[in-house]
């Protein structure tokens, strides 16, 4: 009886004889969709290294390549004995490359959310673009960052300098508090022809974005480009 997981002799994918077409190996190894997914994590990525501020965490992508990862590891070691060498490492790499990209992601977010904690946890936007596992990071983050601040330093100050968050009680703003450059410039490339864009309040400097062209341009006009997927960062 067909177990719907391969062949008739035991092989992961829909021909005996090893040579079954590229759909097949993908369908039985429950990794479809791993090659777009791969060009989208990719995207997600440079776009999240590049972008000064943090973005908005990708939970659909993130758990849906999770998913593709644990299954392409099930098969591998269900298979393992049934492989040749070259196949075996042609799927190892395939989930080496996953996890990657995906460790590399979270990696840059957790970065960001070390360097600009304060000022995430004090902006509800910025605020509700971590996944709930960053946000428990950061509020652990910034409770041993209190903590350690006052036991060496703060706690043994003024009482006008014992805030982390102004240089002294009489400060009139948070200028303790490390916020993004928003104004940095990135490089990023149009995805679609968006004709002149205003880069200014005023309309003074302006742009002719083409499709699959190269910019160099400031983040903060651009942002909700980024957010709207209709630019990505390089």
């Amino acid at each position: 009886m067909d177990s719907g997981n391969g062949s008739e002799d035991g092989t992961p994918w829909g021909r005996g004889d090893g040579q079954g077409d590229d759909d097949d190996i993908n369908r039985d190894w429950g990794h479809k969709d791993i090659p777009n997914d791969v060009e989208v994590l990719k995207r997600v990525w440079r776009n999240e290294k590049s972008a000064p501020e943090i973005l908005a965490y990708e939970s659909l992508l993130v758990e849906r390549v999770q998913e593709q990862i644990a299954n392409m590891e099930e098969n591998i070691l269900a298979a393992a004995e049934s492989l040749d060498d070259m196949m075996l490492s042609i799927f190892e790499m395939d989930v080496n490359r996953l996890m990657f990209l995906l460790r590399a992601y979270l990696r840059v977010r957790l970065s960001k959310i070390d360097k600009f904690a304060l000022h995430i946890m004090r902006t509800a936007d910025l605020w509700d673009r971590l996944s709930p596992q960053e946000q428990e990071y950061a509020s652990k983050f910034v409770d041993v960052l209190s903590k350690h601040m006052h036991d060496s330093v703060l706690g043994k100050l003024e009482k006008a300098y014992e805030s982390m968050m102004k240089q002294a009680a009489s400060s009139e703003e948070n200028d303790m508090i490390v916020e993004p450059n928003l104004d940095t410039y990135v490089f990023c490339r149009s995805k679609t022809a968006l004709g002149t864009f205003q880069l200014d309040d005023k309309g003074d400097e302006t742009v002719d974005m083409m499709p699959n062209d190269l910019y160099i341009l400031r983040y903060r006009p651009v942002r909700n480009l980024i957010e709207t997927d209709r630019i990505e960062l390089v």
